[in-house]
């Protein structure tokens, strides 16, 4: 079976471990100059090719991968200025594994097909390592045919690969559910923590009674080498992003009319911080400030 030229569009800490798979397993492999992506000379000495432009790209590629940071992101990249879609060749597939707003995910979907492009979404989850090691999950919004023909090019960078639904935005929608109950476990626990601190329990405790009970998950792993050793490094992921991700939650479930209680608490300590000047520290050291409260 030949495979797809593939064009990515954002390769910072998540795209670049899409975007290294993809070429290792031997598609060929574009992707847009920037200067948020990381270093490329890994990516230039298996054959990438560098573009400089949307346009180039675009009419290089028969798949472009998008990995951008949210849906003003992603319809910049696709309908703003020299946007892509002005330069989309017959039958390209759009795929979008950014986390975005599935009501803003539906209509790029159809823009993409008025163009004459075909669009899934399929919004990762895990970690920059588990990217970098082609072990992410996938949620992915496609119809069955379109699902069954990206599977190997997805199969490339990901381990583990959801069908959300057929419609376009089924994946973002199944994302944000994903992001809230993580992001939010990791919120729960660091506000716990830095209450434990106050409390006089020291974090090995805290942490071995967690483990070994109710309060064990993938949240406590990502959270415990910051607690007790002030590593963040297993969790790279931004308070800024985590708001931004929250926001789209809560937005989506007003849209739903669904409860959002909780989420609007997690919510608002993320904004806070992020206005206080933080936003741009790893998730983890929301401890340390939730411990800062007077």
């Amino acid at each position: 079976m030949t495979k797809q030229r593939v064009g990515v569009v954002g390769v910072g800490l998540m795209g670049h471990g899409i975007a290294l798979n993809i070429a290792r397993k031997g598609w060929p492999l574009g992707y847009l100059d920037h200067p948020g992506n990381q270093p490329t000379d890994d990516l230039d000495a298996l054959g990438a090719s560098r573009h400089t432009d949307r346009a180039s790209l675009a009419g290089a590629s028969e798949v472009i991968i998008l990995c951008v940071t949210g849906t003003p992101q992603v319809e910049d990249v696709l309908l703003g200025d020299g946007g892509m879609l002005a330069s989309l060749r017959p039958g390209t597939v759009v795929i979008d594994c950014s986390t975005a707003i599935p009501a803003s995910t539906a209509a790029i979907a159809a823009a993409v097909t008025r163009a004459g492009g075909r669009f899934l979404d399929a919004p990762m989850t895990r970690t920059p390592k588990e990217a970098a090691e082609g072990r992410l999950n996938l949620l992915v919004g496609a119809e069955p045919e379109l699902f069954s023909a990206m599977r190997p090019l997805l199969s490339a960078f990901a381990e583990n690969i959801f069908h959300a639904g057929p419609e376009a935005g089924a994946g973002h929608t199944l994302k944000l559910l994903h992001n809230y109950v993580s992001l939010g476990s990791v919120a729960l626990i660091a506000e716990a923590a830095a209450c434990a601190g106050k409390a006089g329990i020291e974090p090995e405790i805290l942490v071995d009674v967690l483990r070994k009970g109710g309060g064990y998950g993938a949240a406590l792993d990502r959270l415990s080498p910051y607690l007790l050793t002030g590593d963040s490094s297993p969790m790279k992921f931004s308070i800024a992003n985590a708001r931004k991700d929250l926001s789209y939650y809560v937005a989506m479930a007003e849209g739903l009319r669904a409860e959002h209680a909780v989420a609007d608490g997690v919510f608002a300590d993320l904004d806070r911080l992020v206005e206080a000047g933080h936003g741009g520290d790893h998730l983890p050291l929301l401890v340390k400030h939730f411990s800062a409260r007077d």
